[in-house]
């Protein structure tokens, strides 16, 4: 009993250090903005989003799809944010925060019970809580569904834990409903039921308690086993698919044909991606928020390398099932976890991304931490020994992430950084070249944009960015062709829509505009939105103006108003009141630079 006493003590000492950890590498967060990349047209500029809790706003979460941004928990959580915090970030990323110390505390609780070992399981939270990959998961504001899908996947699995020794419908619908919330906050949970399956393997050993047998054929008894396993996993599946299908809806529209990739090349970086993630977890550097494709394709000796490295681990783990479980486990988990967002399916622009090894990685910390053990075993201080590593891996790791961290403390300092520590990267310098503009550096803006065009001369977003910042120095003629050229290159590209149609309904030169086109553009993007926006409404009223539909101008203006208003920007409230006012003298708006 005292044995019991002191373990629980240590575990909960072990809990407190774990949120000790997460608080000195993430802590800092709390003083950080919103960023310009993704926060604003998924987080701060929805409406939906930011008018806190209502019924219209959670229908909406569940309903807007297909879309790329279907993930309802995760908005639902967004809007809880803004109903107690309003517009301060600091909030938000305390929230991140708080969810990722959670999902470390029960992660270490959920295998302690599983394995009894609880040193071990110690470090593969601790690794997990504070490794300087999970800084792009926590630290962004954005991706809120990392650490709530972390929440209930880690919740998932100590329900699990629960139904296999108490099994009851009530356990199963735990688990179910547990499940569920963790596909409605990410749906890269869909691999979940596999991950459950590996578990019943190790460390649970369902196979071995099971009931199940057969006097004719061992073989035999050992196949309906599995048989059964998998049988009580369908529901689960079921989940999943039922999930996949808006998500998929989403991605397939997602990207313009510029930017799909062939399926092979789609391969090829799939196999390479996950040498890069084992890599990126033994000497984590050199970290960014975007990695670009290579602009030339990868080497095919690479795709090929990487492909046989992993078949050959496969097949060494699978060797050693019997004697170490956990490696091929470990291995399986990861290999799993990481399938969905590997690239096969393209579900963004970047060659791979910090944020997907989130729960992925949990297999190979697992592998670590009882393979060292093992081999081990029979050193002759080895406690010691293994001991002090693992509090310098620790130390490390949570020294190197709180670095990281401080890279996303504003969006100027994050794309540096990235531009720093990738090459060629595109995607980069035209979110700095449009931070910049935004701030009124035209000269930098125009430079880093031509830095991304002269990467990529066919990315619509570099065309779009240059156009605009050649529109805000007065050259409206080079602007309309750069912006020409990015819909040329993206007919749907949205953010070159509302920028052309902005230049064609207010240019002061009658040769430039167009204001029937102009309609045409706005009208297309309030249309293909989603939800409506300060910004395009602003644009589609002055079309509007310029064709001589003043009632129109003045009711969307209005619109845009109120959204203005409720989202915190005054300054662009204030310039709509006065464009009303010159509708309601039948005046169209011209713009200046």
């Amino acid at each position: 009993m005292r044995n019991k006493i002191s373990e629980r003590w240590l575990a909960a000492g072990i809990c407190a250090g774990l949120v000790a950890l997460v608080w000195f590498v993430f802590g800092q967060t709390i003083r950080f903005p919103f960023l310009n990349f993704d926060d604003p047209e998924y987080v701060y500029e929805v409406p939906e989003i930011n008018s806190g809790l209502s019924w219209h706003n959670i229908a909406w979460a569940f309903t807007h799809w297909p879309a790329t941004n279907w993930f309802p928990l995760k908005n639902i959580s967004l809007m809880l944010d803004f109903q107690f915090f309003g517009f301060n970030p600091g909030a938000f990323h305390l929230t991140n925060v708080i969810l990722h110390a959670a999902t470390a505390v029960l992660l270490f609780l959920a295998l302690w019970r599983m394995t009894g070992r609880i040193w071990l399981c110690a470090f593969v939270a601790a690794a997990f809580a504070i490794h300087p990959l999970r800084a792009e998961s926590v630290v962004w504001i954005e991706e809120r569904k990392d650490v709530l899908s972390g929440l209930f996947f880690v919740l998932t699995l100590a329900a699990y834990l629960h139904y296999t020794r108490k099994p009851s419908l009530v356990g199963y619908v735990t688990v179910s409903t547990l499940f569920a919330a963790g596909l409605l906050s990410k749906p890269m949970l869909v691999t979940t039921p596999f991950i459950l399956l590996l578990l019943d393997y190790w460390p649970l050993d369902r196979g071995q308690r099971s009931e199940v047998t057969d006097q004719r054929s061992q073989v035999s008894g050992q196949w309906s086993m599995v048989r059964g396993l998998v049988l009580e996993k369908i529901p689960l599946f079921v989940l999943s698919i039922v999930v996949a299908i808006p998500t998929a809806g989403g991605i397939a529209p997602a990207h313009s044909a510029a930017d799909q990739l062939p399926f092979l090349t789609r391969i090829g970086n799939a196999f390479v991606s996950y040498l890069v993630y084992v890599w990126q977890m033994i000497w984590p550097t050199n970290l960014g928020v975007f990695y670009p494709y290579p602009q030339n394709r990868l080497p095919i000796w690479q795709p090929v390398v990487a492909a046989a490295i992993l078949v050959a681990v496969t097949v060494a783990v699978f060797a050693l099932r019997r004697s170490r479980p956990y490696l091929l486990v470990g291995w399986l988990w990861y290999l799993a976890m990481l399938l969905p967002v590997i690239g096969i399916i393209q579900v963004n622009l970047q060659a791979h991304a910090d944020r997907y090894t989130y729960l992925p990685q949990i297999g190979l910390y697992l592998m670590i931490a009882w393979g060292v053990a093992d081999l081990s075993a029979n050193w002759r201080y080895r406690t010691q020994t293994v001991g002090v590593a693992a509090i310098v891996a620790i130390a490390v790791l949570a020294v190197t992430a709180r670095m990281q961290a401080a890279y996303w403390r504003d969006s100027e300092t994050l794309w540096t950084h990235t531009i720093a520590v990738t090459k060629e990267n595109y995607f980069a310098h035209a979110s700095l070249a449009d931070l910049l503009m935004r701030r009124g550096r035209m000269p930098e803006a125009i430079a880093h944009s031509e830095e991304a065009l002269r990467i990529r001369p066919g990315d619509a977003d570099g065309q779009n960015n240059l156009g605009l910042a050649l529109l805000q120095t007065g050259d409206a003629r080079r602007a309309v062709a750069r912006l020409e050229k990015a819909l040329a290159i993206d007919p749907g590209h949205m953010n070159a829509e509302v920028n052309l149609a902005w230049v064609l309904a207010t240019a002061p030169d009658d040769s430039t505009r167009n204001g029937a086109r102009a309609v045409q553009l706005a009208e297309d993007v309030a249309r293909r939105a989603g939800h409506p926006n300060a910004i395009v409404l602003r644009t589609l009223a002055a079309a509007y103006a310029e064709t001589g539909r003043f009632s129109d101008a003045i009711d969307a203006a209005q619109d845009a108003v109120a959204i203005a208003k409720a989202t915190g920007n005054d300054g662009l409230a204030m310039d709509l009141e006065r464009n009303i006012a010159a509708y309601r003298l039948n005046q169209p708006i011209r713009s200046g630079p």
